[in-house]
């Protein structure tokens, strides 16, 4: 308020405000700024208030009284009295911290960040292709048959060289109509080279040289192919990205381990170009046809999809 403030307040009106207020302050009036006395005053204290003129120089109040602050946010701080000359020093004081006050109402839910982590974990993607949510769709040639297979890639991180998703496949047997399974990639480049380093998956470095010299793109890293320890720069890049999908289990029930007529023990040497969102895989496993080929291409979606960040 401008000019000098009355440091006396009507006791009895402070009361009648203070009876008709169940919840004091009430929580529209949480952000505003009141002078209030506090309750238990004696009798003597209230006719002194009530009745005489106003000094120019306040006086201090008697013992028992006090008076306090509403502060924004309902809290409530013990001020001494001031006199006219520190009641202005005050104001501007006031006026230069105003901007830093901050609100805190009753009843509102504490910070996430403070029970969880900053850290942020975007899924990472080269591509428009190759990422969360894209969908493939194809065939998987053997020597005899044709199927029909669908992909569905649930996430990607070229950080950690790996991508996971599903694998549909239709018309593989007759109690069978659909097969769905779960899947893991390796992407060849920084952690994992074109040499498989899984025993139990039944492949050899002569075998994976063989299957993957089906693939043109395979040729200039031939070479450095058979040294093992093989890192492609920038791969993020280049057209073509090397792959190798291993299915780990059937969709839903993962507790289903063979199926007659049917086998998931294998794995997939994939070569994705990223240029125009197509698949070319061949299928390994020792006891079945080799060289099954896959072929698949992208799933036109207009460049919209959903988005999942894990915190």
């Amino acid at each position: 308020m401008p000019g000098t403030p009355s440091v006396r307040v009507d006791a009895a009106a402070a009361e009648e405000a203070m009876r008709l207020h169940a919840s004091c302050p009430p929580e529209e009036e949480r952000g505003e700024e009141a002078w209030v006395a506090v309750e238990g005053s004696s009798s003597e204290e209230s006719e002194a208030v009530g009745g005489g003129s106003q000094s120019a120089t306040p006086t201090p109040p008697p013992d028992g009284q006090q008076m306090m602050k509403r502060v924004e946010g309902g809290q409530r701080g013990s001020v001494e009295m001031l006199s006219p000359v520190s009641v202005e020093e005050k104001g501007e004081e006031k006026e230069r911290e105003a901007p830093v006050l901050r609100r805190s109402y009753a009843g509102s839910s504490p910070s996430m960040s403070y029970e969880f982590s900053n850290v942020r974990l975007k899924p990472s993607s080269p591509s428009s292709f190759l990422r969360s949510g894209s969908q493939f769709r194809g065939t998987q040639h053997s020597e005899r048959q044709v199927y029909e297979v669908q992909v569905e890639i649930k996430h990607v991180d070229m950080r950690e060289s790996s991508l996971c998703g599903y694998l549909r496949i239709q018309g593989l047997t007759e109690d069978h109509p659909t097969l769905t399974t779960y899947f893991e990639g390796e992407i060849i480049g920084s952690k994992y080279s074109f040499l498989t380093k899984h025993d139990d998956w039944g492949s050899t470095d002569k075998v994976d040289l063989e299957h993957w010299s089906k693939f043109q793109a395979f040729r200039p890293f031939s070479k450095a192919a058979r040294r093992g320890n093989l890192h492609i720069p920038n791969l993020a890049q280049r057209e073509n990205i090397f792959m190798r999908w291993k299915e780990h289990f059937l969709v839903p029930d993962h507790r289903v381990r063979t199926i007659t007529g049917a086998s998931f023990e294998g794995f997939y040497y994939i070569c994705f170009n990223q240029r125009v969102g197509s698949v070319s895989g061949i299928y390994f496993h020792a006891k079945s046809e080799k060289f099954q080929q896959l072929e698949l291409k992208h799933v036109p979606d207009r460049g919209t999809y959903g988005a999942i960040e894990f915190r």
